[in-house]
């Protein structure tokens, strides 16, 4: 069985407080000695930098739309290995999850998987006796989700924090902590959710830093591990990346980093391993070539439409890429990593392995997507289906090439991306997870 302690941190609603307390959790065990292992429900890659950064460990993503229900307790086990405690961060309010879906993707949803205690955070401004119908509702919604305790944020003073106390005593939920109204602690968003811990990696460490000084002066941390530590044993199911025996050289696999490249899940890196390659980070800002002996080449998402003037003045690098590409080389990129294939991004030339042109948009292109591979590539064979995730405010012309990567079949039918030689590229985020052999699939192609 699989005993670690662990805590689900949710909500009502969206900017109540959830990453600031979660964030300030973490930090604040840490500080105490604790490895404490850091989880975030859904497809975000942006929190979870700055969990890691309270944590010293990888921030991990839970998604049970991308990776099925049947790998939420395994890939936690594999993240948790070795951690004394396990803070999950939820996701918008505690009931929503996937549009249409019913709970699927919830926080609730991943709560019940993990057997896992839920310590709602409320914000309570403007409301006093109203907070205990709030927290009754949200408790006795779903007799499968264990709401084990409050933490009120945006407290005014010490008469309203009383007057919430008073009234939840009649919900039977013991008040775990009361954090004060304060100037919000600086972590700067723009239009995709916070600006990463690779672009402002000081200032991210003194709010970190802040987030866990309000979480110790505001909760009871003995009583919240304590709840951490009855969620009762998991199932001995742990996820691990299946491991093949390699004969000879491993293929090297550049993997795009730095400030303009941040999301990558973990495990994609681990079943790359996995699958004999060696994998080498390197900087598009700053790095003017590939790593030596690169065989193929992941680019993943990020924001590279606020690089794009040092995006564009790298060329030796520029040049590396489209050299590697046109090779025939193994190229999987996916968001950011399409943009930067592409012939220019909002005017600024970029690596023209794509005949598209970026530009940025005033539209949100957000939610979970349902695909099938259109024709064999590197990553896929024809008629694989995968789920996968967008979220950009670009727009690419034209959005697929004579050979599209997918056909989506959510929430519209369309084709998307582009597979031409060993490119792969599209604006679909996928979790490889799900799928080991999209990795295994790659690492061949290199191999080869």
């Amino acid at each position: 069985m699989v005993s670690v302690p662990r805590l689900v941190i949710a909500a009502p609603a969206s900017n109540s407080g959830k990453t600031t307390v979660a964030t300030g959790l973490m930090a604040a065990f840490a500080g105490r000695g604790l490895a404490v292992s850091p989880h975030k429900v859904g497809p975000d890659y942006i929190d979870p930098g700055y969990h890691a950064l309270a944590t010293g460990r990888p921030g991990r993503n839970l998604d049970a739309y991308m990776c099925g229900t049947e790998l939420i307790a395994p890939l936690f086990a594999h993240g948790a290995a070795g951690a004394g405690l396990a803070v999950v961060e939820g996701v918008m309010g505690l009931y929503d999850g996937a549009s249409g879906q019913g709970e699927l993707a919830s926080t609730a949803q991943v709560s019940k998987l993990l057997r896992a205690p839920v310590v709602l955070v409320v914000d309570a401004s403007s409301q006093s006796r109203s907070v205990a119908a709030l927290v009754h509702g949200f408790a006795s919604w779903d007799p499968e989700v264990r709401i084990g305790g409050v933490i009120l944020n945006k407290v005014a003073s010490d008469r309203h924090e009383a007057l919430l106390r008073e009234a939840l005593e009649e919900t039977g939920l013991p008040v775990l902590g009361a954090l004060r109204r304060a100037p919000q602690v600086v972590t700067p968003s723009r239009h995709l959710g916070l600006v990463p811990v690779a672009e402002r990696q000081t200032e991210a460490v003194d709010a970190v830093r802040a987030m866990a000084e309000r979480v110790r002066a505001g909760c009871d941390l003995d009583a919240l591990l304590a709840l951490a530590r009855s969620a009762p044993a998991l199932p001995d199911e742990v996820w691990e990346p299946e491991r093949h025996s390699v004969d000879g050289v491993r293929p090297v696999v550049a993997v795009a980093g730095g400030a303009a490249f941040t999301f990558a899940y973990a495990e994609h890196a681990e079943l790359l391993t996995a699958a004999g390659a060696d994998v080498v980070v390197f900087d598009p800002l700053h790095d003017e070539k590939l790593p030596a002996g690169t065989a193929g080449l992941v680019i993943g998402g990020g924001f590279p439409e606020m690089y794009a003037p040092e995006l564009s003045s790298n060329e030796p690098l520029r040049r590396s890429v489209t050299e590697l590409a046109l090779s025939g080389a193994p190229v999987a990129a996916e968001c950011a990593g399409l943009l930067y294939l592409a012939r220019e991004l909002d005017g600024r030339p970029m690596c023209g392995v794509l005949d598209a042109s970026a530009r940025m948009s005033e539209r949100l292109t957000l939610g979970y997507r349902q695909a099938v591979a259109v024709s064999d590539s590197v990553l896929a064979a024809a008629g694989t289906r995968l789920r996968g995730h967008e979220f950009h405010r670009t727009v690419l012309e034209p959005g697929a090439g004579a050979t599209p990567a997918w056909g989506m079949h959510q929430p519209e039918r369309r084709v998307e991306g582009f597979v031409q030689q060993g490119v792969h590229a599209s604006y679909l985020h996928t979790h490889w997870a799900a799928s080991p052999g999209v990795a295994r699939r790659f690492v061949e192609h290199c191999r080869a």
